[in-house]
Parts: structure tokens; C-alpha cells; sequence
């Protein structure tokens, strides 16, 4: 080994080669050209096993032919090449090995001497035994020892780089399909959003379409906002499906959805031992995205501390796993989205100038429900149509006056709170027609009174009258908003929200004042 240096330039190239695209046929010939070097042949031959027979596939020298390219040989016949491929040792033959053996594997295929040099070299890597490599050479003098033992390496070398090919190829296919069945996923889960988009009679989204196909050509960040359920994400699916990464994964991550502490892992990843419970390494959303697209929905409330890492990996493409010092880099355009005011969150310290300016190179607002009125009709169509491929409802309509019905109201919860409307609507409807009766646009939402207090000052107090305690007045206030909710407490609708409090710091003041219960509703968190 030491005195041929090549042998370990050799094993990179079949290393590198195997990572390649080039596939398994040049990873053969690349094999032959190479052995070339380091030991003499007149027919070097590289045999696959397939199904108890060996095929040739390649073949290098002088006495290379169409008819060597295309021979086989049954494995049974052979007893000497299935003893190479059983003990996984090289072996050369000698004048007495052909006398006596079980025959040569080119007779009626090549005119070769009797006693010339031939040599078998197994192919065999890890469990597998892919073949065997065959060199012969017209002379009859036995290949020597020492250079079998070489030979043996080089054919060590080239099954390995057969089943690091291999093991590409299986998880190519396996990341094709995984590919496909993403693209189905996300078809089902993004619904029609270009449809929405594009089909829009309203000039404001219109013009915003537009832009956004322009903006979708490039790699440029988009920073979309807009009201909560304004169909920020729709937007951001339609860009990635515009853009050339269209093909390549779409891949979403709420900031305000998972915990403070755990963020970091979710975005970049962490190794085995990061932290408790890592008991392997994980790949985060930016691994996830590769070559595709990264949606971060709810940016505003991402914590400061994560802003400046997040800041460098769009920078430079580049980050650490947590509990790792190795550096990945990851090739994904960023949407980022969020209904916070990011100019009064830089002003209160909350969120860093420069990772706006990073974020917002391209901004693209989403007007409200309320603002594009016109495009009722057709939302509800494709809304209807989504929601068909969920619960299973299919042939729903809205009437004229329920068309009418919707168009009336304000829709403070915009796209998403439409669509709630509907799938209501739909289970309580026995038909197929939903109809002006059909929407109960009350549900899930307080009334005028709860949500604006009356500004009219109240009666003034006359002498002799009772005067409650402030406990006493807030305990029965607290009791109202509390029957108004039904009892709840948490979300949007809550007692907590109406009041302008926090559920801990509300649920710290019942417990003072002895609230448990609400005419037979819990006070308990709900989801």
C-alpha cells in the first residue's frame, strides 16, 4: 500500500463519485479506468449479481468486446467464483487451478491459453456481495500475491462506493414520494389560494396579486401583514407556488404557537444531548425548507433573544443547531407574516430594527373582509369547496339573501371567521342552500354592550343611599361578564378579554372574591 499513494486518491474520487449524480454505470468505468494504474490486464471485467447470475456490465483492455460486454455466467456453474463471493477474499488462478477447476469463465467467448493469469476479486460491502471483478492476461504466469492483496482493496473500495450509490438512489426515490405526498398535503391543507387571489373583483386585491407575482420571481423576503385571519398564509402558499422553488417544500412555523424555549430547536434544529429529552439529532424548519421556501407566521412575537440568530441565518444561510458548533447551511427564501404593528413593537424595544429592514424589503398588506365586500361570492364558492373536501358536505350554496345576510356584517375575524360561518351553517342546514336564516353571525362573538362600554355617566349618589364595597361591585361584574361568557374565561370572547385582563390576573381576582362557578358553568380554562 505504501508504495502506491494513488490507492488513496482513488478512494476519495470513488467516495465522491458515489455522492454524485453520475449514477452507477460510470461509477464501474470510472473503476476499471483507474485500476489501469496499478496492475497489468488485458480484459478486466466487472460482473453484478442478479438473481443467482453474474452480468457483465463493464469491461476495460485489448481483449474487451461487444461479446465480453454482454456475457453471464450462472452462478451454480461456477463453484470457484461463489467460493470467492462466499470467504469475500480475492484469489488468482494458476495452470493447475484451470487444469483441474471448473472450467474458465470466457471459454466460447474469448481464445485464451491455457494457464494464462486470471484473477477473481469478490465485490462486497457491509452485507451485500454486489459481484465480482475478473482480470485475465494472455501471459501464463500467476499474478502475484502481493498484487491480488492490492487488487482486493481496489475491489473493497469499488463495493463500497457500489452501496453508498445504492443507498443515494433508495433515498432519492423515497424523497421523491415523500415530495409527492407533501405537494398533496399541502394542496389539500393551502386549499385554492391562487384562486383567490386571482379571481378577486376588488382593485385593492387586484393590484396586490400583481404584486405579488412580480415579488414572486425573485428570492426577495416578503413581509405580509394584516388583520388575523386575513389569509396571510394563502398569500405566502400562492408566492411559493409562483416562484421557481414551487417544487421544492413549503414549510410553516408559528412563532407564537410554541413556547419561548423551545423555539430555537424548532427553527435551527439540536443534536443528541442539547438538552433533556434530546435523545437524537433533529433537523429545525430551516433543514425542513432547504431549497424551498420558510413561512414565519407571527414574527412579531418572536422573543428578542432568538431575533439576532434569526438575523444572521438570513444573512449568511447559515446557523448552529442548538448544542452544536458545526455550521449548516440552508438555501430558503423567507416570507415572514404577522398582524402586530412591527414600527410600535421597534418602538417599544420588543422587535429589532434591523431585522425588520431584513424582513420587509418587499411588505404586501392584506386589506379586511370588510374592505372588499365584493368578493363574497366567490370566497364563499371556494370556501365551500374547501370545506367539501374536509367534512365531505358537497353541492352547499348561498342563496342571494344569504349573500345579503353576509354582506352586512363587519367581519372582524375576516377569511377565517367566514369560513367558520359556513361550516356552521352547513351542519345546521339539512339542504343544500344556505339561506339568509341559515347564518347565525351572533355566535362566537360578545355583543356591542360587552365590547364598548357606555361612555353616559352614571346617576350620582343621593344621602341615605347603600353604598356596595368595591369587592362587592366588581365580584358582581365579574359574575355578569362571566354568565355573559358562559363561563369562559381564555380566547377571544372570554371574560378575560372583555374585561382587558389577563385569565391569571382574572382568575387571581375570583379566587379573592369567591367566585367558583356560573350558573352551572366552569370557570376552568378552555382551549
Amino acid at each position: 500500500m505504501g508504495r502506491h499513494p494513488e490507492v488513496t486518491q482513488d478512494a476519495r474520487e470513488l467516495v465522491e463519485l458515489a455522492t454524485t449524480e453520475e449514477g452507477v454505470g460510470e461509477l464501474l468505468r470510472r473503476g476499471l479506468d483507474w485500476l489501469t494504474r496499478v496492475v497489468p490486464f488485458d480484459l478486466a471485467t466487472l460482473f453484478l449479481l442478479k438473481e443467482g447470475k453474474l452480468e457483465a456490465v463493464a469491461a476495460r483492455g485489448p481483449l474487451a468486446n461487444q461479446a465480453v460486454r454482454h456475457h453471464s455466467l450462472k452462478l451454480s456453474d461456477f463453484p470457484s467464483l461463489r467460493h470467492a463471493l462466499e470467504t469475500r477474499r480475492a484469489r488468482a488462478f494458476t495452470e493447475e487451478d484451470h487444469a483441474h477447476g471448473d472450467g474458465d469463465p470466457f471459454d466460447g467467448v474469448l481464445d485464451l491459453p491455457a494457464g494464462h493469469s486470471c484473477m477473481v476479486v469478490p465485490l462486497c460491502a457491509g452485507e451485500r456481495c454486489y459481484g465480482v471483478l475478473t482480470l485475465d492476461r494472455a501471459e501464463c504466469v500467476a499474478y502475484a500475491q502481493p498484487v491480488v492483496d492490492l487488487v482486493e482493496v481496489y475491489g473493497q473500495m469499488l463495493a463500497t462506493a457500489l452501496q453508498g450509490a445504492e443507498q443515494r438512489g433508495v433515498a432519492e426515490r423515497l424523497h421523491r414520494q415523500d415530495h409527492e405526498h407533501a405537494k398533496l398535503l399541502e394542496s389539500q391543507l393551502g386549499g385554492d389560494s391562487e384562486g383567490i387571489l386571482e379571481s378577486s373583483l376588488s382593485p385593492v386585491m387586484r393590484d396586490l396579486s400583481r404584486r405579488a407575482r412580480q415579488v414572486a420571481e425573485t428570492d426577495t423576503p416578503v413581509l405580509i401583514t394584516g388583520e388575523t385571519g386575513t389569509g396571510k398564509e394563502r398569500l405566502a402558499r400562492a408566492i411559493h407556488r409562483w416562484s421557481s422553488r414551487g417544487d421544492q417544500p413549503f414549510v410553516s412555523l408559528n412563532c407564537a404557537a410554541i413556547p419561548a424555549g423551545l423555539l430555537e430547536s424548532e427553527l435551527f434544529g439540536h443534536v443528541k444531548g442539547a438538552f433533556t429529552g434530546a435523545n437524537r439529532d433533529r433537523a429545525g424548519r430551516f433543514q425542513m425548507a432547504n431549497g424551498g421556501t420558510l413561512l414565519l407566521d407571527e414574527i412579531g412575537e418572536l422573543p428578542v433573544e432568538l431575533q439576532a440568530k434569526l438575523l444572521r441565518a438570513l444573512q449568511e444561510k447559515a446557523f448552529e443547531p442548538v448544542g452544536s458548533d458545526k455550521t449548516v447551511k440552508a438555501d430558503v427564501r423567507i416570507l415572514a407574516a404577522t398582524h402586530v404593528d412591527l414600527h410600535q413593537a421597534i418602538a417599544q424595544k420588543r422587535f429589532r430594527e434591523d431585522l425588520f429592514y431584513r424582513l420587509s424589503v418587499f411588505p404586501l398588506r392584506l386589506p379586511p373582509l370588510r374592505e372588499r365586500r365584493e368578493d363574497l361570492p366567490q370566497l364563499t364558492v371556494f370556501l365551500l369547496e374547501e370545506q367539501a373536501r374536509r367534512i365531505g358536505r358537497r353541492g352547499m350554496r348561498v342563496t342571494p339573501s344569504g349573500l345579503e345576510r353576509l354582506a352586512a356584517y363587519d367581519w372582524p375575524g375576516n377569511l377565517r371567521e367566514l369560513a367558520n360561518a359556513l361550516e356552521r351553517a352547513t351542519i345546521l342546514t339539512s339542504g343544500q342552500e344556505l339561506s339568509a336564516q341559515s347564518f347565525d353571525l351572533s355566535v362566537g362573538r360578545a355583543p356591542a354592550s360587552a365590547q364598548a362600554p357606555s361612555l353616559e355617566a352614571p346617576a350620582p349618589l343621593s344621602a341615605g343611599t347603600p353604598v356596595a364595597t368595591l369587592a362587592a361591585v366588581q365580584r358582581e361584574h365579574i359574575l355578569r361578564v362571566l354568565t355573559l361568557t358562559r363561563g369562559r374565561v381564555y380566547g377571544e370572547g372570554g371574560a378575560a378579554a372583555l374585561l382587558g385582563l389577563k385569565p391569571s390576573t382574572l382568575q387571581s381576582r375570583m379566587k379573592k372574591l369567591g367566585i367558583a362557578r356560573v350558573e352551572g358553568f366552569t370557570t376552568a380554562e378552555e382551549a
